[in-house]
């Protein structure tokens, strides 16, 4: 397990930053760029995974991160190829997958995201105060969307209301790699974004729906991740997750049921049959996926 140190210096923030942003950091991996088939990979520095496509007749960008370490990809990407961006995806509209979107204006003219994020970004980004900074979608889509770069295909979809209201599932269809987003926070504990449209029944409908429409083959970027588990992996993390958030509901619907309070369900750190999910570092806390849990569910 990382040590507090260690893991404050390898995601190079601050757990006095504002909460969208300390809280929503990639767990580190071994190196910042990992290939894992056919030009497709993912780059870790600080914030939600990037995914990319980087070859001879195509650059595709999953997700920015922060302008600081937009521009660490970047110039990583182009020791794979010297392509402009032929396009930019936001899995969805927190600022640790947005916020590298005014360094990569310079490098594409276009950023694609679901109909609901450009709402939901100027939404979050008004209540901070920085709405004039951001650099929003400029195309969207309702469900589906696809196009071909290179020889690759890239397939966007948007499965309903779950970690936010409008998250992005992409496949890149020959390599079989699928970007999640934050859909999947890999054995630790999600931010479930209630003001930002989340559903929590919804997300574990979404994580089955995903599970069947894939194979053993494909393999998932994930938007964050236990270092012990990773931020890439298989069908079956799909269903940890799922699990996960099933036994938060049933936990909290309980509690409900049993006329406890919020305070009361809110108070403890570990999950009972998921203690693999705690992480000492991991700056949310299961107390605040409870209070978010216990909203959803009282307000239905």
């Amino acid at each position: 397990m990382l040590s507090r140190r260690h893991f404050l210096r390898l995601t190079g923030t601050t757990l006095t930053a504002a909460p969208w942003l300390s809280s929503l950091l990639a767990a580190p991996g071994p190196a910042p760029f990992q290939t894992i088939r056919r030009n497709v990979g993912v780059f870790t520095e600080r914030g939600g995974t990037i995914g990319w496509l980087a070859s001879r007749d195509a650059l595709v960008v999953v997700d920015t991160q922060y302008p600081a370490t937009a521009a660490t990809c970047w110039t990583g990407l182009q020791e794979r190829t010297r392509r402009a961006a032929d396009l930019v995806i936001n899995t969805h509209h927190h600022g640790d997958h947005t916020g590298g979107n005014p360094f990569f204006e310079a490098h594409t003219d276009r950023i694609l995201a679901h109909d609901n994020v450009p709402g939901l970004q100027r939404q979050s980004a008004e209540q901070r105060g920085n709405a004039d900074t951001q650099v929003y979608p400029t195309e969207t889509f309702a469900a589906e969307w696809s196009e071909s770069f290179g020889d690759e295909t890239v397939r966007l979809r948007h499965y309903g209301a779950a970690h936010t209201g409008g998250d992005a599932v992409i496949h890149f269809e020959r390599a079989n790699v699928v970007h999640m987003g934050d859909l999947i926070f890999n054995r630790v504990y999600p931010f479930i974004d209630i003001d930002g449209g989340a559903s929590t029944p919804g997300w574990i409908d979404v994580l089955e729906q995903v599970h069947d429409d894939f194979d053993d083959d494909t393999r998932f970027i994930f938007g964050h991740g236990h270092p012990e588990y990773g931020i890439t992996g298989n069908r079956a993390d799909l269903l940890a997750m799922r699990d996960f958030l099933s036994g938060l509901v049933e936990y909290v619907q309980s509690g409900i049921d049993e006329g406890q309070s919020v305070d009361v369900l809110a108070d403890r750190q570990v999950l009972p049959g998921f203690e693999e999910h705690y992480l000492e570092d991991w700056s949310l806390a299961l107390g605040r996926c409870i209070r978010a849990v216990h909203r959803d569910l009282t307000s239905r």
